[in-house]
């Protein structure tokens, strides 16, 4: 068995876009079958069931019981997406989303046992609005509210090492933050996952805000059609 065999779903998610990718399969191809796929690629079939899921709700691939799985769209973000990447020359969205799992985890970790009544308060207002802006389909101002919530439990840390990063880098974050409303479908996920990490902060419960910070950043990537590896 390879190392895919042991893989979690999001990295069976890259083994099959890699499959896609090298053997040329376009939009209207089949796929082989789950259970040729599952032994092709060393994975197990509840990890390609989840892949295939995700796959399908970016609207990649469409699962159509009796008949199979089809190929439905190109796998990277393209202008043709309306969803290129304008900071290639400084890291990927990749490597973004990987920034952000370690740093916004961290802060989120700190910030449940440091924010104040104060910085809670505008972390709720900040939840609601951003239900009222995905509800009316207004994805710009979702991104800017979004990149604020995670700037406010920035500020909450403490740290202004993992701040001024932010504050360097502010144009980099919002963009990834764009990128999961590609599928407006999915769009109520981020508030959702908001609605997590505020319910432990408000707990002051450091482990669950540091581990909620961090499923809201991977399902984000995933959301955009982006699994990245984690250690563990």
């Amino acid at each position: 068995m390879n190392s895919i065999s042991r893989a979690v779903p999001e990295v069976a998610l890259q083994a099959i876009r890699k499959l896609i990718a090298e053997e040329g399969f376009g939009p209207g191809d089949v796929l082989p079958s789950q259970r040729d796929l599952a032994l092709r690629l060393g994975v197990s079939r509840a990890s390609l069931r989840e892949a295939l899921s995700s796959l399908s709700a970016l609207g990649v691939i469409s699962v159509q019981p009796g008949k199979g799985v089809f190929v439905q769209a190109p796998m990277e973000l393209t202008p043709s997406t309306g969803l290129a990447w304008p900071f290639a020359a400084q890291a990927s969205p990749e490597d973004i989303f990987q920034l952000r799992y370690a740093l916004e985890g961290f802060a989120a970790g700190l910030a449940a046992v440091t924010l104040t009544a104060d910085e809670l308060d505008a972390l709720q207002d900040n939840v609601e609005a951003l239900r009222v802006e995905l509800k009316a389909g207004d994805f710009e101002a979702a991104a800017r509210l979004d990149f604020d919530f995670h700037r406010r439990i920035l500020l909450a840390s403490g740290n202004q090492a993992m701040v001024a990063i932010l504050s360097a880098s502010a144009e980099l974050f919002l963009e990834s933050q764009k990128l999961p409303f590609i599928r407006a479908e999915r769009a109520m996920e981020t508030w959702q996952e908001h609605r997590k990490i505020l319910r432990a902060l408000a707990r002051r419960a450091s482990g669950p805000a540091q581990k909620a910070m961090q499923e809201h950043v991977r399902n984000a990537a995933l959301r955009t059609g982006i699994a990245f590896v984690t250690p563990g």
